[in-house]
């Protein structure tokens, strides 16, 4: 079991420059992966997304990839006839509105088109540089929502133990409340009638009676549900929409034994049931 949330920082020097990765991810219903680069790099977002997508299914990923060069081999060229067109737009400028000083270089050069800056960047080069460096912070990455996985696992199990202990209750309860609902309606026929019982009509009202109220098949399905929750948690790796769809099938049990209930008892048993089951589905929105 992986939780959702996780983070690592692995940052690498190299010949000429310095290369970082930094992935953290929070919960989400899907995968949904953020990659943020250099925008020369942008050819590569698609092999470095996969590399990402490879180790993880779920989750709401920010990857940061940084470059920072330690020596530039940008090159400079001037464009000298824009220079010169700048400066004769600016000198009729100056004539026309009465400006005598004197025209300083920095304001040519810091007109567009003057000054360009142009450099070759080798793709390839870079890729080589930070694939290691993503599959570094990759296994950190996975080994952090690991390990926040295994606690997210006991703390389940253990509100799943929980829940096994409500259901085996309620199966207990079962014909202690069928006996009630016996004794419930002869009692009443008793004193409507009297001693004219009539034993068929007894027997077919209590029929009807245990058709309305029993929870016989609300706790087989309650208890299969409970199993199938068990085998997720213990043998599926990404288990977390699985869970979810369990979480709403035994609220669902548990909720039909609450609304046919009469007994205190399993009126407070029912309480701890829904609680214990909301805590799995909250802890589920954290597993992958």
């Amino acid at each position: 079991m992986t939780s959702m949330t996780g983070y690592s920082y692995v940052e690498q020097n190299f010949e000429n420059a310095t290369v970082s990765v930094e992935l953290k991810s929070v919960n989400s219903r899907f995968l949904d992966l953020s990659i943020n680069l250099p925008p020369f790099l942008n050819p590569l977002e698609s092999f470095f997304r996969s590399m990402i997508t490879e180790k993880v299914s779920r989750g709401k990923i920010d990857a940061n990839i940084r470059i920072k060069e330690l020596e530039s081999d940008v090159e400079i060229s001037a464009d000298t006839n824009a220079a010169k067109a700048y400066l004769d737009a600016i000198k009729k400028i100056a004539e026309a509105t009465g400006y005598s000083a004197e025209i300083p270089l920095s304001l040519i050069i810091s007109q567009p088109g003057v000054l360009n800056s142009d450099k070759n960047y080798d793709v390839e080069k870079y890729k080589n540089m930070i694939t290691p460096v993503i599959k570094s912070s990759l296994e950190k990455f996975v080994s952090d929502r690991a390990r926040e996985g295994e606690n997210l696992k006991k703390d389940l199990l253990q509100k799943l133990s929980q829940l096994e202990e409500c259901a085996f209750f309620f199966k207990e309860w079962q014909p202690k409340m069928e006996t009630v609902f016996k004794e419930t309606v002869t009692s009443k026929f008793k004193e409507l009638l009297g001693e004219q019982i009539d034993e068929n009509r007894i027997l077919s009202e209590v029929a009807a009676m245990l058709v309305k109220y029993t929870i016989n098949e609300e706790i087989v399905r309650l208890q299969s549900h409970l199993k199938a929750m068990k085998d997720e948690i213990q043998n599926n790796s990404v288990p977390g929409k699985k869970l979810d769809f369990l979480c709403q099938e035994i609220n669902r049990e548990i909720n039909t034994i609450g609304s046919k209930n009469q007994f205190a008892e399993v009126g407070a048993m029912v309480i701890k049931a829904k609680d214990s089951i909301e805590n799995i589905r909250e802890q589920a929105k954290n597993v992958e």
